[in-house]
């Protein structure tokens, strides 16, 4: 596709000034997000900023200069602006992703070819950073959204499912903040107990040093301590080799401080955390999940109107947890939030079905 040689039409600059102030944006966000990035992340971002205003030149040549009006940049062009300037988050990268795969530049006869292939390698590159972002979130992520989400919809299923048999306003309270308790508990105690034993677990199978510390009293060529590092993943030779160093390093009284200790993984218990941490951090996330639909009942509400406003908070919040999930897996946000409302609700729908077929009247 190459430019047309016909004059450009008034349409024609309208749309290359649009154009000029979405680089001008795309360049900003990705220089603030750099700002806050530092060693391979922020070179890489400003690599991405220095292409913007290549493209950005690109219009300012066709329209002959700086033009005396520009139109405002688009919304989402502002809000990631606004949003990388304070959060810098994953959430900015996963955006820009999305807004860097619809390039306008495929169906545009004035942009250059070049143009359109740095759009989709720009595309590339936001998402291999925003990939891992997400790597580096998956797994606090994961469990904060499994958490919250286990609060909403359990206490909602039960609150429902008790306001369903007919008892009282209070007795519905109560259920709520004993659903609240008794969940959060659960949850910690359950953290704390799988942390807890996997490093134990860890603990157990933990390497030693004793093998090299009596490694001066061992025959240089017929030994076993090249299998100890063979048991620890290393490959065959390299095995032998590190045996044959720390041999010679002990008969000369130092095998210590030249080979120090043998670790062929990292450290495993850094990987899986905290059990206190987990365990703390498991009840706040399902008790702030929990809260919500046990609001209405807290602040008075009774019957139908309690039931709906319950729904409404719930409905939200699932909502927020479905899109931001969307965002943050570069799908719809929009389809990411109805499916996890469907699922909360239709969870709560069957407790408080159940709940009118056993009804026991009021209390």
């Amino acid at each position: 596709m190459t430019a047309p040689t016909t004059e450009p039409t008034a349409a024609d600059r309208r749309r290359w000034a649009r154009y000029l102030v979405e680089e001008r944006a795309e360049g900003f966000v990705y220089q603030k997000l750099a700002a806050r990035r530092t060693g391979e992340e922020q070179q890489i971002l400003l690599g991405l900023a220095d292409a913007e205003r290549r493209h950005e030149q690109h219009w300012l040549d066709l329209l002959g200069g700086e033009p005396k009006r520009l139109p405002p940049a688009g919304i989402r062009s502002r809000a990631l602006g606004w949003m990388a300037g304070r959060f810098g988050s994953i959430f900015v990268l996963a955006l820009a992703q999305s807004a860097e795969a619809r390039s306008p530049y495929d169906a545009e006869v004035w942009a250059t070819p070049a143009m359109r292939a740095d759009e989709k390698v720009h595309h590339e590159v936001v998402r291999g950073l925003a990939a891992r972002g997400r790597r580096r979130l998956s797994g606090s992520f994961r469990a904060a959204v499994f958490g919250a989400n286990d609060g909403l919809v359990s206490n909602l299923a039960l609150v429902l499912g008790i306001g369903a048999t007919g008892v009282s306003s209070g007795f519905v309270l109560f259920s709520g903040i004993a659903g609240l308790l008794a969940g959060a508990l659960s949850m910690g105690a359950g953290e704390f107990v799988s942390v807890r034993s996997q490093r134990e677990l860890l603990a157990a199978t933990e390497a030693n040093e004793d093998a090299d510390a009596t490694a001066g009293d061992l025959d240089i060529d017929e030994n076993e301590l090249a299998l100890v590092y063979r048991a620890r993943g290393m490959e065959a030779e390299e095995a032998l080799v590190r045996a044959r160093r720390v041999v010679d390093a002990a008969r000369a009284g130092a095998a210590r401080a030249v080979t120090g200790p043998v670790r062929v993984q990292g450290d495993d218990h850094e990987i899986v955390g905290s059990d206190w941490t987990a365990a703390i951090s498991s009840f706040l996330l399902f008790a702030s999940g929990a809260i919500v639909p046990v609001l209405p009942w807290i602040f008075g509400l009774q019957g139908t109107t309690a039931v709906v406003v319950a729904l409404v908070l719930v409905g939200i919040a699932l909502l927020s947890t479905g899109a931001m999930v969307g965002i943050l897996s570069g799908g719809p946000p929009l389809r990411r939030a109805l499916r996890q409302l469907a699922i909360g609700f239709g969870a709560a729908a069957v407790t408080y079905v159940l709940g009118l077929v056993f009804g026991v009247g009021a209390v």
